[in-house]
């Protein structure tokens, strides 16, 4: 969420940023309805301080035995409060409509973030490693997992409807080794403090992170009005809902492997075969809570830190610096990163990791005491896939596929696969 106060000083600021989002201006209708709360306020103010004095004069006008004015007085001591309960419900409906608003407007792009209104106009940031070159054709990871025998559709179809994937055999513990892998890796060697958290939370949780109000279509609810998580970025990052942390003790820095959950009401024919888009899905998340001065800093650490992963794993992959108008709902700057897939011959993301600035530190009413001053500010944060499992998953098969059918297990998986070196067809 932003400021109120940054919005009536910044005003053309916030209409360039959403124009640079490709959204309509809005700093007029904010700031208009934020004048009329303040005037709601400043009334019932005047409302209560004048009862407050005419009660004290009521006092007075009977001392002085001048019973005409303490009525008049008592009169208009009652009227006031007869008015002012309705002049408070319109303070809190004004309250709740300019909530209400705010927390519907996306972040302000830093300076540095490419202008785009989609995907076309995201930079290359960098690139590692060259594509795996085949002398058969490269099947997609469904043919390959099919044809080993370890990768069920028509069977998840029959328990869960589309888009839900059955692994079996080797493949479920190819995707296990991944998870853990990048979880010892993070915790290991990135500094990441392992985390188990709740898959399931309230709304205030999501809200904080910004899941809600705008983006309730995506989300899977339960019938006690629990969400279950998209993405552990929500567990995570509302961990610190409510504190003050002394600057001192920043930053904390989270890693979580949870199955997320997504209904892709956007997604309608997209990525329909295979399992690169699911309703349910494992992923191994970073998150960093951080102050103002340090936050660009850590999201360099934070991408080189999800880069390793893949690096670690011998995938060639590009990290693209996303535009305004390809970004997401919170953030400030985004890189995604891209592997590549040699079966569908395109680069796919695998991994985004987002710098937010205030904007959900603002929304969880989560603040940090600085060191200098001892003031109050709000908490910095970030998040990212550190990386998505079933697309790690999908990577590995498609990049280390061979020609008999069978998937060469990569070097730094080995140890988590019980030393297999090769997975098989299933006998």
């Amino acid at each position: 969420m932003l400021d109120i106060k940054w919005i009536r000083e910044n005003a053309a600021d916030l209409d360039a940023a959403l124009e640079k989002r490709g959204a309509a201006p809005l700093a007029a209708e904010v700031i208009a309805l934020d004048e009329k709360r303040r005037a709601a306020v400043q009334s019932l103010q005047d409302m209560q301080s004048r009862r407050n004095a005419a009660s004290k004069e009521i006092g007075v006008a009977m001392g002085q035995k001048d019973m005409a004015r303490a009525d008049a007085l008592k009169a208009e001591v009652a009227q006031l409060k007869d008015t002012m309960p309705a002049r408070e419900e319109e303070e809190r409906q004004l309250t709740a409509a300019l909530n209400d608003l705010l927390s519907r407007i996306p972040n302000v792009p830093m300076e540095d973030v490419p202008v785009g209104a989609d995907e076309h106009g995201n930079v290359v940031a960098r690139m590692h490693g060259e594509k795996p070159r085949f002398n058969f054709p490269a099947l997609e990871h469904f043919d390959i997992g099919e044809g080993l025998g370890y990768m069920d559709f028509e069977g998840a179809a029959r328990l869960s409807g589309a888009r839900f994937t059955v692994l079996k055999g080797q493949l479920a513990r190819l995707e296990r080794a991944l998870g853990q892998f990048m979880l010892d890796m993070h915790t290991n060697e990135h500094g990441y403090t392992e985390v188990n958290p709740p898959l399931l939370v309230r709304d205030e949780a999501m809200y904080g992170t910004g899941q809600l109000p705008k983006f309730a279509e995506d989300l899977f609810q339960t019938t006690d009005g629990r969400w279950l998580i998209p993405t552990a970025e929500v567990s995570l990052t509302n961990l610190v809902n409510g504190t003050v942390i002394d600057q001192d003790k920043l930053p904390f820095r989270y890693a979580a492997l949870t199955p997320c959950f997504r209904s892709e009401a956007g997604s309608a024919g997209r990525d329909t075969r295979g399992m690169l888009r699911q309703h349910q899905f494992m992923k191994c998340e970073l998150v960093s809570i951080t102050d103002a001065e340090t936050a660009v800093d850590e999201h360099e650490r934070m991408t080189a830190s999800a880069e390793n992963v893949l690096k670690r794993l011998g995938l060639h992959f590009r990290t693209m610096t996303l535009c305004t108008g390809d970004m997401g709902f919170g953030s400030r700057k985004t890189y995604d990163i891209e592997v590549w897939l040699p079966g569908q011959n395109a680069y796919r993301e695998i991994s985004s990791c987002s710098v937010c600035g205030d904007f959900q530190g603002r929304r969880m009413n989560a603040r940090y005491r600085a060191s200098a001053d001892k003031s109050l500010r709000f908490v910095h944060t970030l998040n990212g896939s550190g990386v998505a499992v079933g697309r790690a998953l999908i990577a590995v098969l498609e990049n280390y596929q061979n020609a008999d059918g069978s998937v060469t297990v990569p070097d730094a998986l080995v140890p988590y696969m019980g030393g297999l070196k090769k997975i098989e067809k299933a006998s």
